[in-house]
């Protein structure tokens, strides 16, 4: 029997300019979600580490097929 073994992936997201965020954090966010169909034991979180810099990431605290943010 193999063990089940999840591997959470994260994300690192910076940024320069405000109008780069939606689409930097989309292609991230659309990474994560095509790994998680193959593994769906958790959401996503997104979370403002600081300006311009984000982490994203497979979170069991969020719901499979949802996604979350915080600000660190």
């Amino acid at each position: 029997m193999t063990p089940d073994v999840h591997h959470h992936r994260s994300l690192s997201v910076v940024v320069d300019h405000a109008h780069e965020i939606d689409a930097a954090l989309g292609s991230a966010i659309e990474t994560l979600q095509q790994t998680a169909v193959a593994n769906p034991c958790c959401g996503i979180l997104v979370t403002r580490e600081a300006a311009g810099q984000f982490t994203v990431a497979h979170d069991t605290s969020v719901p499979f097929g949802m996604t979350h943010q915080r600000i660190a």
